[in-house]
């Protein structure tokens, strides 16, 4: 139990995006005290990781953030499949429409830095949080009773604090994960993902276009997604693949940005690019997510492909179970063994079980090259769309609802 006198903090969090926050303000609702650093100024504004899942609005419902959210994000209730090469619609999937539908029947696109600018603002006056930013941790030791880190700041000056839990939620490239030597094991696609943002209004195609469309092709399948955008205008995010021979200069130059979108959609006159980003893609998971005194959470415990929008939710999922066994520990006074144990189970089941094989069957799916597996990878998801039951299960796999619950009645 935490102890008025003791000097070390609870718990301090490494990393300040979406997954950071939510975990520290989690912990702050249950009582905990927290110290969160990040290396970053502010949040890093761009349009990834804008999708929430229905068991993730659940959360932030719980967490006090649903308003802000409808507010400042776009509520999705349906999906679709396409077939780029014929543009037809081969899926038309609606969580209203299930039988059985969650109580938050959509999907709602809000933007990382939205979740962790609200977070932040909402724990700015509250004298049991601090937050360091400019600040990365460049050390850690741990003890029997406590961690203690190594921080250094914007200015070159350097820091040792002590915590009793010291939590990574610090990317994919996590410091914390690679200071305690956890094994970060999976692989590597080939081709690196194009991202594109363009305030250019899709629905222009025709009706088979909703907020969430993933086009099948065997050359140049592509997510595509609305946001609300910093200014409420509205957003779109196409991600798609390269050739692994391309260079970064021939992808990115603004002539080949501009004709890879004129190629998916022509239209007179140039599109609005806001940001583009190229970048490898990784599926792994980390051996542990609990070593001593040492947490992972968010993507320094895994990370996937973004098709099908699932990277910032299993993060987010892992900072509320978290949340819940870390007050019982420093509060109650709960074994801690056990409980720490239990949260890699639920969570790496989540991923193995989840995330990574349904993003993994994603992009399979959308990619997929061989003419009679994709006809009958694509009747498949037409016979789907078009029988209730299939219907459903269907959204379930692809909104993590079933993955959610059997991670959760992991013991």
């Amino acid at each position: 139990m935490i102890n008025g006198a003791d000097r070390r903090t609870p718990v301090l969090i490494a990393g300040a995006g979406p997954v950071g926050s939510v975990l520290a303000l989690a912990l702050r609702q249950r009582g905990v005290p927290v110290l969160l650093i990040d290396q970053l100024a502010s949040p890093e504004r761009d349009c990834r990781a804008a999708s929430c899942h229905p068991p993730t609005v659940a959360m932030l419902e719980g967490l006090g953030l649903l308003d802000a959210g409808l507010e400042q994000g776009l509520v999705s209730p349906i999906f679709h499949y396409l077939d780029r090469l014929t543009g037809e619609l081969v899926g038309r999937f609606a969580l209203p429409e299930m039988r059985d539908p969650p109580k938050h029947a959509y999907v709602l696109q809000w933007e990382q830095y939205k979740i962790a600018e609200t977070i932040q603002s909402r724990l700015g006056g509250d004298p049991d949080v601090t937050i360091l930013r400019e600040a990365r941790l460049v050390a850690l030791d741990q003890h029997d009773d406590r961690v203690e880190v190594v921080i250094e700041r914007g200015d070159g000056s350097r820091e040792t604090l002590a915590a009793r839990y010291l939590i990574g939620c610090d990317g994919g490239r996590s410091t914390v994960r690679k200071l305690s030597g956890i094994a970060f094991d999976g692989f590597t696609w080939p081709e690196r993902f194009i991202k594109i943002d363009t305030r250019h209004d899709f629905t222009a195609l025709g009706e088979q276009i909703s907020n969430r469309n993933y086009f099948s092709d065997p050359d140049e399948w592509m997510n595509l997604f609305k946001a609300r955008g910093e200014d409420g205008s509205g957003m779109w995010r196409s991600v798609s693949p390269t050739l692994p021979d391309q260079s970064e200069e021939a992808l990115l130059s603004p002539t080949a940005i501009e004709a890879r979108l004129q190629k998916f959609c022509p239209k007179p006159g140039a599109y609005e690019v806001v940001t583009v980003a190229l970048y490898h893609v990784h599926q792994r998971i980390a051996a542990t997510f609990n070593q001593g005194r040492v947490l992972l959470a968010g993507d320094a415990a895994h990370v996937n492909n973004p098709i099908g929008g699932m990277g910032m939710n299993g993060g987010i999922h892992d900072a509320v179970n978290l949340a819940d066994k870390l007050a019982c520990i420093l509060l109650e006074g709960v074994d801690a063994q056990p409980l720490l144990d239990r949260y890699t189970r639920q969570r790496r089941k989540a991923q193995v079980d989840g995330v990574q094989a349904q993003s993994i069957a994603n992009k399979q799916t959308l990619s997929e090259r061989d003419p009679a597996v994709r006809a009958a990878k694509l009747a498949e998801i037409r016979r789907a769309s078009e029988d209730p039951g299939l219907h459903d299960a269907f959204i379930r796999r692809a909104c993590m609802i079933d993955s959610f619950a059997a991670a959760e009645n992991t013991l």
